[in-house]
């Protein structure tokens, strides 16, 4: 779980909510004043889709992995945590173009749900992921 790209401050919190959950399982309420200094506005939007089960770990044999999310407004958006991106519009006004928020809600959620060890998980043929990284690629184009 590299997170480089996010400020120090915001991985020391999620190391910090990955460690209450493995030795308490407890909830992300000590921790919601914190994640929304930090995150803003997509502090709550996302840990509701951590609540709702929306978070899958898409894995191919090789090893390959990527994260799915379905948004709420019923539209997947596929994330890659390994180099802090999202599809969804979001992610690209608020963080690529104008640079106000760290990430959207549902990167935050991929990030919450690894910490909770809350993500569903999808194992794929290498050539179903294919398809699924040509499938964004259309939906952009």
């Amino acid at each position: 779980m590299d997170r480089s790209t996010l400020p120090a401050v915001a991985q020391e919190l999620l190391r910090e909510i990955k460690k209450a959950f493995q030795e308490t399982s407890q909830g992300t309420d000590t921790f919601s004043s914190r994640l929304k200094f930090i995150f803003g506005p997509s502090a709550v939007p996302a840990l509701d889709l951590v609540d709702q089960h929306s978070v899958t770990q898409v894995r191919s044999p090789s090893g390959r992995t990527l994260y799915q999310v379905l948004g709420s407004s019923g539209k997947l958006y596929t994330c890659y945590s390994s180099c802090h991106f999202c599809t969804c519009p979001a992610f690209e006004f608020s963080v690529l173009q104008k640079s106000e928020s760290l990430l959207c809600k549902h990167i935050l959620a991929v990030y919450l749900s690894q910490a909770m060890g809350a993500c569903q998980e999808l194992a794929v043929s290498e050539e179903q992921l294919t398809n699924i990284l040509l499938a964004e690629e259309e939906d952009e184009g």
